[in-house]
């Protein structure tokens, strides 16, 4: 019999693993398989359903992750929250390392990437005028805040194509248009949720100061991965603590998105 589960966690660089005593499940997806194995378990009483974004080995680039089996097989495993942790850069000064960022905007700078479930049967044109859900950001926030972390409550977060780090001048640009953060994998996922009538929150945890923000060298692979590494269990508790206690009734508008559009195909 196949596991199910109502709450999803997409994990970052860095968050490779969520819960213990887990069951592993393949997923078979329109759009190939997810970027691993999803695993299913219990935090408190509900059923989680994990998968790390880049794979547990790392093995996806953000422009090669893929987002919509990863969406899709959350959702065919009965799924309709998801809590997405990434790692980010600051573009503003006062957001130093370790400050957590609930963004409430985003901006795509991506190109090239599959965003749409879409994109065959006729247009289907989904509202995405606010990207994340209301409620779970209000939850992620108040756990956040409860849990001791240096928490900025909204923000634009631009995802940029990547792999590489911004230059000085893209990144003074960013700030200047009053953007807050700058990270890699955020969009498409954001807007594949959406498609599929999911909540979708992202807690965004600060590694450095992007490029035009401060003086140096420019922030390294290596440096990102182990700020977030030094975290990690502490990324770990807020997830399961806000995974937890998420609504089982949702009254935001995530859920109803997709009502009254005539869909190409029944969503799983």
């Amino acid at each position: 019999m196949v596991m199910r589960a109502d709450i999803g966690v997409i994990g970052g660089s860095g968050f490779y693993s969520l819960l213990d005593d887990a069951e592993e499940i393949d997923v078979v997806t329109p759009y190939g398989p997810p970027s691993d194995t999803i695993t299913i378990g219990h935090i408190g009483s509900r059923a989680v359903a994990f998968v790390p974004r880049h794979g547990r080995d790392h093995r996806f680039p953000p422009h090669r992750i893929p987002y919509r089996a990863n969406l899709w097989a959350l959702r065919s495993l009965g799924v309709r929250q998801v809590l997405a942790p990434s790692a980010v850069g600051s573009l503003r000064l006062e957001y130093g390392p370790g400050t957590l960022v609930i963004p409430d905007q985003l901006v795509d700078r991506t190109s090239g990437r599959a965003q749409t479930y879409y994109d065959a049967s006729g247009a289907v044109h989904v509202p995405f005028a606010d990207p994340y859900c209301p409620n779970g950001r209000a939850l992620a926030l108040a756990k956040a805040e409860s849990g001791g972390w240096n928490t900025a409550d909204g923000g634009t977060l631009v995802v940029i194509e990547g792999p590489r780090f911004s230059t000085r001048a893209e990144s003074r640009w960013f700030t200047s248009n009053g953007w807050s953060i700058v990270g890699m994998t955020g969009y498409p996922e954001a807007v594949l949720a959406r498609e599929l009538a999911l909540c979708y929150t992202t807690l965004a945890l600060v590694t450095d100061h992007d490029a035009g923000v401060d003086t140096g060298e420019g922030v390294t692979q290596d440096e990102v991965f182990a700020f977030f590494a030094a975290n990690s269990e502490r990324m770990r508790a807020l997830v399961g603590a806000v995974a937890a206690d998420l609504p089982t009734d949702r009254t935001c508008p995530c859920g109803t998105a997709l009502d009254g559009i005539d869909l190409p195909f029944t969503l799983p």
